[in-house]
């Protein structure tokens, strides 16, 4: 490979679902690997095999599905885990295990309760059992940003001998600092006797809102792996952003001496995606996805720009996969014309019923809008993802009422189990009244813990898009429902979290470590 080319390592499907409440189902985690194949990721680092038997389909399912990137696992330095680990990727064109252990005196004297001697014989006895299992093997120096360096260099130059290729020095706790993190790589790669034998890996965590700065730092100083995720997305403050690194580097060129293989026009599609799958949204003033990242309201910089597009914009908006998406179908469109536009965002359908639901969604939502654009489209997606769920609860008749000086009113139908069960409710506004009109007949003992709506297009006849967190026994899931009717959208977001609930399909988070 050459020395100036940058490996993009995404790990949103194992870090980024480490956030509390962004677990995947095995379907979803499928779709966005698709995605980042079609952006050309090198790299898609699907789970953590070891985690639990929900984890272990997930990653089969990705090295099954995807053919053109390569299929990592996480796992621990255990025999167990890098067995299970190799058994996950299998299915892969081309496959890499990912092992870790602590370095740094905190994590080696209080978590491991090991000798670092204990640790390095360690290191080097699961990546010489890793190698004879993958030909892809990379190391993960768990809290590298804290580990001493003659450590550091000890087990580096020891697992390479064993058959490491790729070294990661994580900042697992976003302690590092641009300029002390650079030079450490730079320090390492120029005195590690065999280091020129391996790819030199960088994973940033946010805590103090360093991480791109820092996974840049390490890439000015020869590093030549990024680990980052979709929207920045993993636990605590999140990862290095893949969209942040990525324009990054493309746009200063004059500076970074590194190319990478992404394709950027998918980063927007992906980055909505991911949301819509998560729940997590996007800030407005997010770079490279927000919707405000290529927004001007100043007169100043609308007049600039209108000049010359240059003066305030150092990247085109449809470089990223931004564009005036408008879509010219219609309910007269037929399905062919629907199903193109989908492909055309890197949707597929598993099915003819799948399609047909979508198709029903759009002309539905066709006779209640002027316009449609993609990203409504992405909202029906979710939509027909939701309804996928096996359901247990659904809503056949709602009807909710307020007016100045009485309290807000909601009564509704619930077929549960084929059994129709009617009641009302009052509350403090129309959605609080309809949830307590769902939970008077259903009685889920579950807290509500995130209720988020936002407008998926501009307009008042925009599609809502309503995102319940509900969680019960410490399992958290979302739940999502899109109407152009707010009211509507609620309940079909509480009752896909209901019925996810109910069927088990998420899971309590099992990833106790991690890089």
């Amino acid at each position: 490979m050459s020395k100036n080319r940058l490996v993009i390592f995404d790990t949103t499907l194992r870090d980024g679902e480490q956030s509390p409440g962004a677990s995947m189902t095995r379907d979803e985690k499928v779709r966005i690997a698709k995605m980042l194949e079609k952006m050309k990721v090198d790299v898609i680092e699907a789970g953590f095999a070891i985690a639990s038997p929900g984890d272990f389909e997930s990653i089969r399912a990705v090295a099954e599905a995807v053919k053109d990137s390569t299929i990592c696992s996480l796992a621990r330095a255990v025999e167990g885990d890098i067995e299970r680990a190799a058994a996950a990727i299998k299915p892969a064109n081309s496959g890499r295990i990912h092992t870790f252990i602590a370095t740094s005196p905190i994590h080696m004297q209080y978590k491991l309760m090991m000798e670092p001697d204990q640790v390095l014989e360690r290191a080097v006895k699961m990546v010489k059992m890793a190698r004879n299992l993958c030909d892809d093997v990379e190391f993960s120096l768990e809290d590298g940003s804290r580990s001493e360096y003659e450590f550091q260099c000890r087990i580096i130059e020891a697992v390479i001998n064993a058959g490491a290729s790729t070294i990661n020095i994580p900042d697992t706790v976003g302690y590092g600092e641009p300029l002390e993190y650079g030079a450490m790589f730079k320090r390492l790669i120029e005195n590690v006797p065999n280091a020129d034998k391996a790819i030199f890996s960088t994973h940033c965590h946010n805590d103090l809102g360093l991480a791109v700065a820092n996974s840049l730092s390490a890439v000015m100083n020869g590093v030549r792996q990024v680990e980052c995720t979709i929207n920045g997305l993993g636990e605590r403050a999140g990862n290095a952003s893949l969209e942040e690194v990525v324009m990054a580097v493309k746009t200063r060129s004059d500076v970074f001496p590194v190319t990478t293989s992404i394709e950027p026009v998918h980063i927007v599609p992906t980055s909505r995606l991911v949301s819509s799958i998560t729940g997590f949204p996007v800030q407005p003033n997010k770079a490279i996805v927000g919707a405000n990242a290529f927004a001007h309201e100043s007169g100043i910089h609308q007049d600039g720009v209108l000049k010359h597009r240059e003066t305030y914009e150092i990247m085109s908006a449809e470089t990223v996969g931004w564009a005036a998406n408008k879509l010219v179908l219609g309910k007269h469109s037929g399905r062919a014309a629907v199903k193109a536009r989908f492909e055309e965002l890197g949707i597929t359908f598993e099915s003819q019923d799948a399609l047909n639901e979508a198709f029903v969604g759009f002309k539905e939502l066709a006779d209640k809008k002027h316009e449609i654009f993609d990203e409504d489209l992405q909202a029906l997606v979710s939509g027909v993802s939701a309804a996928d769920t096996p359901i247990k609860y659904d809503c056949t008749e709602l009807e909710a009422t307020s007016k100045t000086g009485a309290k807000p009113q909601a009564s509704l139908t619930l077929v549960i189990d084929g059994q129709a069960q009617t009641t009302a409710a009052d509350g403090d506004g129309l959605v609080d009244a309809a949830y307590k009109a769902i939970e008077k007949i259903v009685n889920s003992g579950s807290e509500l813990k995130l209720y988020l709506v936002s407008a998926v297009t501009e307009g008042t006849d925009s599609l809502g898009e309503v995102t319940v967190r509900l969680e019960k026994d410490n399992v958290i899931v979302n739940g999502s429902g899109t109407d152009t009717d707010i009211v509507v959208a609620s309940v079909k977001a509480y009752l896909n979290a209901l019925n996810l609930l109910e069927a088990g399909i998420l899971k309590a988070h099992p990833q106790k470590e991690g890089v």
